[in-house]
């Protein structure tokens, strides 16, 4: 899994994301879910979603733990959430081979990460593997418009973009129900169930 390039660091911690994830990205990324229990964010970068989640949940038994494959990355989401105490955690780690068990979190999310993956199918198998029965996994990414094609390219980031149409396919070859996916010429939300009871 590549780590990020130098102006997608720049850019995941700096004061305008800060700002924008908490009044409209992060609102807009959860489709009306409301994080519970125990929260994985896969690719979190610096930890701006998951202080948000934590900050718009303040009263609530909310655990999260964020991920990234970059350790700049997890040491500036770990800075970012030392005020949230014991409900916060940041760890390395790669998105294609999760280091929990199977059904660890209540809520996995994922935003705008999957096509930095590559292999952004084992990805989603994996936020699949380590949701627990009736879990909610939640997220949104780019596809492959011609901007986003042209800002990775001159970027030199490592990318490989969901064609339309084929998230849809990956969520229902795996145990997830009541699978949602909403696309427009840039972006594809998702959102889906684990299958089971809790």
């Amino acid at each position: 899994m590549p780590s990020m390039s130098t102006i997608e660091s720049l850019f995941c911690r700096s004061a305008p994301w800060q700002a924008a994830t908490g009044r409209w990205v992060l609102p807009w990324a959860l489709q009306g879910i409301h994080p519970r229990g125990r929260v994985l964010e896969i690719g979190g970068g610096a930890g701006a979603m998951t202080e948000q989640i934590l900050t718009t949940n303040p009263d609530e038994l909310v655990d999260v733990t964020v991920t990234d494959f970059d350790p700049v990355m997890v040491a500036a989401a770990s800075d970012r959430l030392q005020g949230f105490g014991a409900r916060a955690h940041a760890q390395v780690a790669d998105a294609t081979a999760l280091p929990f068990e199977d059904g660890s979190f209540d809520t996995v999310v994922s935003f705008i990460m999957l096509h930095h993956v590559i292999d952004w199918e084992r990805a989603l198998a994996e936020a699949a593997r380590v949701l627990a029965p009736g879990g909610m996994l939640v997220g949104y990414d780019l596809l492959g418009s011609a901007p986003a094609r042209l800002l990775h390219n001159l970027e030199g980031a490592p990318h490989r973009f969901i064609p339309r149409g084929e998230l849809r396919l990956r969520l229902t070859s795996l145990p997830l129900t009541d699978i949602t996916v909403r696309e427009n010429p840039a972006l594809a939300r998702f959102r889906a169930r684990r299958a089971g009871d809790r």
